[in-house]
This record gives C-alpha cells, sequence and structure tokens, in this order.
C-alpha cells in the first residue's frame, strides 16, 4: 500500500474515532444531573432568563436536532459556549492546551532520550547491582499514582529542602516586570524564544515539579520497555555471529540491538502520550498549573457539559494523532514494516 493511500485509509478511521467520541460524550454530558439551562443563566436567573438560555443552547430542540446541530459546529469550528466561563469552548481548548501540551511533550521527550538510555543500560548490565537499581526505580515509576508523586516532589523540595516553589506557573515579580509575549502559547518555549530569559528561568523553577511528576510513568515504561526488547534482541543468533567477529559491544548495542528494539518502545511511548494527557489532570490540581487538566475538571465540578465535551474530543484528537505519527515512524526506522 502507498504512504499517500495509507494515509487516506487512516484519516478515515480517524473521523470514525472522533464521531464515537462525539456520539459518546454528547449522551454521558446528557444524563449528567442539572440543568445547563440554569447553569448558563446563573445561580439567581428567574424562569425567563433559563428559557432563553435554554433556546441559545439549542437545548428546547430534541436530542437528534441538538446532536446534529453539534456535528454542524465541530465541522465548522464551533465547539459550543461554555456554561461555566461564556466563552466559546474551542477558544478556551486552544488557550489552556499549549501549556499542558508543554509539560506532555518536555515529559514524553524526557521519557524517549532518558528512559531508553536507561534501559539499554540496564540490559547491558542485565543480573548485576546497577540493573537492580534501575528496575526498582522503573517499577515505581509505573506502579505509585502520578498525584502521590507530586505530592511527595512538593513535600521534599519544597517544604522541606525549600528549592523550588510548591504550585503556580510563574512569579509576581516576573510577571509584572518581565511578562511573557504571546507566540506559541507555550510559557517556557515563548519566554526562550523572544529572548525573555528572566521570565524563562524564573518559569522552570515552577515546571520542573510538574514536569517530574508527569514524566515518571513514562519514563519508567520506557526503562522497563526498552530493557526487555534489548534482552530479547541481544539473545538472537546475529547478536552472537557479530560478538564473534570481534564487534564492539557499543555497535552491538546502539547499531544492532537497540535498532531492533525500537518499534514496541515507540508504541509504548505513544500510549505513554496519551497516559500523561489523562495524568496531567490531577498533576496540574496539585501543583495549581493553569492548563487544560484545571480547565477540565472546573468543567467537571461546574457540570459544564460543552467544556467537558470540548476537552474529551481535544484529548482524543492528539491521540489518534500521535497514534498515527508512531505508525508511520516505526514503518520509517524497520523496514520490515509494511504500511496495511
Amino acid at each position: 500500500m502507498t504512504l499517500r493511500a495509507y494515509l487516506l485509509r487512516r484519516l478515515a478511521f480517524v473521523v470514525f474515532v472522533l464521531l464515537g467520541v462525539s456520539m459518546i460524550t454528547f449522551a454521558v454530558a446528557r444524563v449528567i444531573p442539572g440543568d445547563p439551562a440554569a447553569l448558563y443563566a446563573g445561580p439567581t436567573a428567574r424562569q425567563p432568563a433559563i428559557d432563553a438560555a435554554r433556546k441559545l443552547l439549542n437545548l428546547d430542540r430534541p436530542l437528534y436536532e441538538q446532536y446534529v446541530s453539534y456535528l454542524d459546529g465541530l465541522v465548522h469550528g464551533d465547539w459550543g459556549t461554555s456554561l461555566r466561563t461564556k466563552r466559546p469552548v474551542l477558544g478556551d481548548v486552544l488557550t489552556y492546551a499549549p501549556l499542558s501540551l508543554e509539560l506532555v511533550i518536555a515529559a514524553t521527550m524526557f521519557a524517549a532520550v532518558v528512559g531508553v538510555a536507561l534501559g539499554v543500560l540496564s540490559a547491558n548490565k542485565s543480573g548485576g547491582g546497577i540493573d537492580s537499581v534501575l528496575r526498582i526505580f522503573a517499577v515505581g515509576g509505573v506502579a505509585l499514582p502520578a498525584f502521590w508523586v507530586a505530592l511527595m516532589l512538593q513535600v521534599v523540595f519544597s517544604r522541606f529542602l525549600h528549592l523550588l516553589p510548591p504550585a503556580g506557573q510563574l512569579g509576581i515579580d516576573a510577571m509584572v516586570s518581565h511578562p511573557i509575549t504571546h507566540v506559541t502559547g507555550m510559557p517556557l518555549v515563548d519566554a526562550l524564544v523572544t529572548g525573555n530569559f528572566v521570565a524563562f528561568f524564573d518559569g522552570l523553577r515552577y515546571f520542573i515539579l510538574p514536569f517530574l511528576a508527569l514524566a515518571a510513568y513514562p519514563t519508567g515504561v520506557a526503562m522497563r520497555m526498552t530493557r526487555s526488547a534489548m534482552l530479547e534482541s541481544l539473545g538472537q543468533d546475529y547478536v552472537r555471529m557479530e560478538r564473534a567477529m570481534g564487534v564492539s559491544n557499543r555497535v552491538i548495542l546502539y547499531r544492532y540491538a537497540l535498532k531492533n528494539s525500537l518499534a514496541p518502545v515507540l508504541t509504548v511511548l505513544g500510549l505513554t502520550l496519551a497516559y500523561s494527557l489523562i495524568g496531567m489532570f490531577f498533576i496540574e490540581q496539585v501543583f495549581a498549573y493553569p492548563g487544560l487538566g484545571s480547565y477540565g475538571i472546573s468543567a467537571i465540578l461546574s457540570l459544564d457539559y460543552p467544556g467537558i465535551m470540548g476537552v474529551t474530543l481535544f484529548v482524543a484528537v492528539i491521540y489518534v494523532l500521535t497514534n498515527l505519527a508512531v505508525d508511520l515512524a516505526i514503518a520509517a526506522l524497520d523496514p520490515r514494516v509494511t504500511l496495511t
């Protein structure tokens, strides 16, 4: 199958997946207890105002018409209006998402580099003391809940060592004296590309703890998967032949064994990125980080169903596109893989 045909097929699959997600979230949102019109109108609104809000939100129409109207809005970039902020949901999502994606991308890149490197080291030292220590860290990163890791990092580095701030995104002094110019919506990236190093280093202090808490799980998974795949590759006949021919251990590890082990590792990293998108809901609450996770939690607590649906749909889009990118990367790295 050609690359173009494969992409068209996968994009069609993406459309069906998102359609299914929209149906599920729409149905769930409609069974949430409470009156969305009353929430939109406000706690002191009277019945005429509530009726007007119900008409404005199309809640006076049959459910199938509401869903068709919702799909039409999605196609035209209208994801509805938040009952809590009174702003377009798509605008809210695009405002808060870059802060979360900055965390998620950094955590996934850290896992891809550090987790894979430590996995290779663990496989190379299999059965030794270094391997045992690394396996303990890997299991801990996978097994410990993200919110617990976040709380422990707060206690150790903020409460006892006083090295890093416990919560927030940027210090008040830096926020006032060196405001960040909006470019991408990612604060650290924007501060760096605009040369605002005062805000960059100040924001980095607030970034480290949520980043470490979010990176613990994907790094542990990458370490375990890399170690397992490397041990399997190192036990193959071609590796024994290379050793018999006098090829150095470094060449065997990185040129042959690691390359043949990357396919399952990349697959797992793609899945952990999706997990990180979910984990950010807890991490951002612990560290009072104003990203998409905090927005989603606020939407849930206030029964803001357009906001809930918008966050869910956005996460689904990122998830399916990440899986597509991983499949293409695996096909590019491993000539044995065919696009089907």
